[in-house]
C-alpha cells in the first residue's frame, strides 16, 4: 500500500504532512484508534484543529522514515506506563499511596479513590493516580503473587 503523503520535522521540531496536493499542515499529531487492544493498527493524523488528515491502517504499511516519526510523535503524546509490580501501598483506604515498578522504573503514586481501577476486560486494567498519569496492568494473573493480593483489597 503507498502512503499518499509526506512527513518530516520542522526547524522547530514539530511534526509536518505534506498531503496529496503539496499542501503543507504544520503541527500534526498522531492518534492510536485503539491504543491497547490494537496498537499498530489504526492511527490518524490530524491538524491542530483535530481534523484528520491522513489515516494509516497499520503502521507497517509506512516507508522506515515516516514510520520512525509516526511513531516518535506517538510516543510523544502518549504516556502509559506498564505497571509490572505493588510493592506497597500505605493503606487500604483511599487516598493510599502506592509504591509500584513500572516498565519505565520505580515511583510511587497517590490512588484517589477505588473507582480509579478501571477493568478494561478479565486481565486488563488501567489504575489512575491523583494527577491522571494512567497505569496499565496488562496481565493480572501474570503479576506476583504479593501485587495481586495488594489489588485484590481495591478490587
Amino acid at each position: 500500500m503507498r502512503t499518499v503523503f509526506d512527513l518530516h520535522r520542522d526547524a522547530f521540531g514539530r511534526l509536518v504532512l505534506i498531503d496529496s496536493e503539496g499542501q503543507e499542515h504544520v503541527g500534526v499529531v498522531a492518534v492510536r484508534a485503539f491504543p491497547i487492544a490494537a496498537p499498530d493498527e489504526g492511527v490518524s493524523l490530524l491538524n491542530i484543529d483535530g481534523h484528520e488528515l491522513a489515516w494509516v491502517p497499520d503502521l507497517s504499511t509506512l516507508d522506515q522514515p515516516k514510520r520512525a516519526l509516526v511513531a516518535q510523535a506517538l510516543e510523544q503524546r502518549e504516556f502509559m506506563p506498564v505497571l509490572q509490580r505493588l510493592i506497597s501501598v500505605s493503606s487500604f483506604a483511599t487516598p493510599s499511596t502506592w509504591e509500584v515498578e513500572t516498565d519505565r522504573g520505580s515511583t510511587s503514586f497517590v490512588l484517589k479513590g477505588e473507582e480509579d481501577i478501571r477493568r478494561l476486560g478479565p486481565d486488563l486494567l488501567i489504575v489512575s493516580d491523583a494527577h491522571g498519569v494512567q497505569y496499565l496492568i496488562r496481565n493480572l494473573p501474570d503479576m506476583d503473587k504479593h501485587s495481586r493480593k495488594l489489588l485484590d483489597r481495591f478490587l
